[in-house]
């Protein structure tokens, strides 16, 4: 890419296909720029299908032809050009037809007589369009061709003077193109005030885009038809060509032509890069009948006058960047290059520009591309990459509205490149962590935690380290008596159903399953992302999890499957988190004390009777929020320590009833580790009467223990628990 681009800034030419590239964006400029004003001094007079239609089908005697230059002329335009040939002698005249007409009417006459009748003029049709071109300000076309050698005869006649600007410089030492020979108009019609070719090339992809101001044919340069109108129009006699001073071995490149003190620019071959106005009819379209009619009263005064056809059966039909394809009238190429001579805005090829906008972009823009792509997150590099594609596109366009044309293709091309090897870069190199964090975790945590973790892949530490968490155990009850009931096929299916609605509700809550073991899920809060909302979202969790079990229950009732019951222990603490296992297998997963009290909670909801138990961590941390109620104060099997547990009932505040009920319980308790066990028992009974709980009978069979057997002097009302 390097050496393309410095053979592309330093040589003469570039690849056909950027070429082909850049005329299409600058393309895109025009349709993005729109109409521009004209100079409202152009004017075409159309041979339309109005006009075919109602006069008769092409080519018209040339007598009308020259009524319609006579009328023009009578309305004041500066100048008349013709973007038609004259090329054959008009057969349609008076004096072809003389000798059929004597017989006719039965005239004997002589040869000599006859001919002398057809050297009338008023009888040559040609004639009298010469004479009508003589009298008026009129500059006639004709078409150069490449496939003849010119004829002595063929050759056109223009009226300027053509001068350079440097006397040590030949004509046939400059790179105009060259024609072999020249299609003109016959002798008797070619009394214009001058001539100008009307040819106009299109690019590769078959459009115009420029249009020659001077041609050469034998060694000698001619103007164009648009130079020429010009030229009458400003009544100038001179024309200067101005060549490049760089030294050089082949011929000399045109830096542009000067008339009547304006210097416009062209290229190497004298080529004007047209500042096309707008689409088809942009300039101002006036049917020739309807100016041989004269019935609308149309006035020419100070006027270009362009004489054309936009009558598609007469073929002059082109593409410009306003038309893709063959719908614009060659005669408006012409209007656009005379509006464009008289505003001295024609467009520039800015090879400078376009230079330095490109190593700006290149270099400049490649070097921050690549910075972004490699250290900022997926969205912000692409977003990066279309601004630094935009940007090119940007450049381009503010050079466009100060009519300058620069290539873009090498500078586009080159932010593209960049962006794509960087990018595969980052997906075999630096991609390979994100990979990693997102089969590491996908299944485990919710695809917005996946996000976020690859979008910041460094907040995420997999060696361990310890951090306050939250953590989750939950166990179906009696798993192994309910599996005995179903053959292992369909106890496949309804464990996949069950841990699957467990894990989503887990997933839902910006949880991390842990692991899966048996019957039993592990999960937990806050890693691999901080969460300071992590206690609240795991309660959340628990609580979601029970109200899905009791629709699964309802809808495996109904399909003959027995339903299922099951106890979830939660525990907010301190406790280690990262990748733990062998050199072989490790897991992301916790370890700690506080993990293990979590373990043992669940186990106790079978005691109690509950669903779910929290440490009174757990119940601190999450306030108000949650409506719990006190359970007990245990120890459990391996700890030393007691801890009070709390049963969920429901997130916010529950009913009155409840309250109350909790209310009592919890004077209950009171009264319990004060030994008073009679009030307790009281309390209790008249609770279990009215709403039955496990926990109510457990708490009555202790008491009616303690009552035969009183509890130690030293006892704390704390229960120790022997099995897990």
């Amino acid at each position: 890419m390097a050496a393309a681009l410095f053979f592309y800034s330093f040589g003469d030419t570039k690849p056909e296909l950027l070429t082909t590239l850049d005329n299409r964006l600058v393309d895109v400029l025009f349709h993005w720029r729109g109409r521009m004003p004209t100079t409202d001094s152009v004017v075409i007079v159309d041979i339309d299908d109005k006009s075919l239609a109602e006069i008769g089908q092409w080519p018209w005697p040339r007598d009308v032809i020259a009524k319609l230059v006579s009328a023009i002329h009578a309305k004041g335009a500066k100048a008349i050009g013709f973007d038609i040939l004259f090329a054959e002698p008009d057969r349609t005249s008076p004096k072809y037809y003389i000798s059929e007409l004597a017989q006719i009417i039965g005239l004997e006459m002589s040869d000599a007589e006859l001919e002398e009748i057809r050297r009338n003029e008023a009888l040559d049709h040609d004639i009298i369009l010469g004479d009508a071109l003589a009298d008026a300000p009129t500059i006639l076309g004709y078409s150069f061709v490449s496939h003849q050698a010119a004829k002595a005869d063929d050759v056109p006649f223009p009226s300027c003077n053509i001068h350079m600007d440097s006397g040590n410089i030949a004509f046939s030492d400059i790179k105009f193109f060259e024609a072999n020979g020249a299609v003109v108009n016959i002798p008797d019609v070619a009394q214009a005030e001058s001539e100008g070719f009307f040819n106009v090339f299109s690019d590769s992809a078959g459009t115009v885009r420029k249009v020659p101001l001077f041609m050469s044919l034998n060694g000698v340069p001619y103007p164009s038809m648009a130079l020429e109108t010009l030229r009458v129009g400003l009544d100038k006699q001179n024309i200067t060509i101005h060549v490049s001073r760089k030294v050089q071995t082949a011929r000399k490149g045109v830096v542009g032509v000067t008339l009547a003190g304006r210097f416009i620019p062209t290229d190497d071959n004298c080529q004007v890069y047209v500042n096309f106005r707008g689409d088809y009819g942009t300039f101002p379209y006036i049917s020739a009948v309807d100016v041989l009619r004269d019935e609308k009263g149309h006035d020419f005064s100070g006027k270009y006058v362009l004489v054309g056809t936009s009558a598609a059966a007469l073929g002059d039909l082109r593409a410009t960047p306003f038309s893709i394809s063959n719908t614009f009238p060659g005669v408006e190429i012409h209007a656009n290059v005379i509006d464009n001579l008289l505003s001295s805005d024609p467009l520039i090829h800015d090879t400078y520009g376009e230079i330095g906008l490109t190593y700006t972009i290149v270099i400049v823009g490649g070097l921050l591309l690549s910075a972004l792509l490699a250290y900022a997150t997926p969205l912000a590099g692409g977003l990066g990459g279309l601004l630094f594609l935009l940007a090119p596109m940007a450049g381009s366009y503010f050079f466009f509205l100060n009519n300058r044309v620069v290539g873009i293709t090498y500078p586009i091309l080159t932010i593209a490149v960049i962006f794509l090897v960087v990018t595969l870069s980052n997906y075999f190199f630096e991609g390979r962590e994100r990979r990693y964090i997102h089969d590491a975790f996908g299944h485990y945590v919710s695809p917005h935690v996946v996000n976020q973790i690859m979008k910041d892949p460094a907040s995420l530490s997999l060696a361990g380290e310890l951090k306050e968490l939250t953590v989750f155990f939950s166990d179906i009850r009696d798993f192994t008596s309910i599996s005995e009931q179903m053959s292992p096929d369909v106890l496949g299916r309804f464990m996949n159903e069950y841990l699957t609605a467990m894990s989503t509700i887990i997933m839902e809550h910006d949880g991390t399953v842990d692991k899966y073991i048996g019957d039993a899920i592990m999960a937990i809060w806050g890693a691999p992302l901080d969460d300071s909302d992590h206690v609240a979202k795991a309660l959340s969790a628990s609580l979601a999890s029970i109200s899905r079990l009791n629709k699964l229950n309802e809808r495996w009732k109904r399909k003959g499957l027995p339903e299922i019951d099951i106890g979830i222990g939660l525990n907010t603490g301190e406790m280690s988190v990262g990748n733990f296992g062998s050199s072989q297998r490790f897991d992301y997963t916790v370890l700690g004390d506080n993990v293990n009290l979590a373990s043992r909670l669940e186990g106790l909801n079978k005691v109690y009777g509950t669903n779910i138990l929290i440490t009174r961590w757990t119940r601190d941390a999450v306030g108000d929020n949650f409506f719990c109620r006190l359970i007990d104060r245990v120890r459990v099997k391996g700890k030393d320590l007691p801890v009070s547990i709390y049963e969920p009932v429901c997130k916010g505040m529950p009913d009155d009833e409840t309250k109350k009920e909790t209310a009592d319980f919890e004077q209950a308790l009171m009264d319990y580790r004060a030994r008073n066990f009679d009030k307790a028992l009281q309390i209790i009974s008249e609770l279990d009467s009215r709403n039955p709980k496990k926990f109510y009978k457990l708490y009555m069979d202790r008491i009616g223990v303690f009552k035969e057997s009183p509890p130690p002097e030293d006892w704390d009302g704390v229960f120790t628990h022997r099995a897990k």
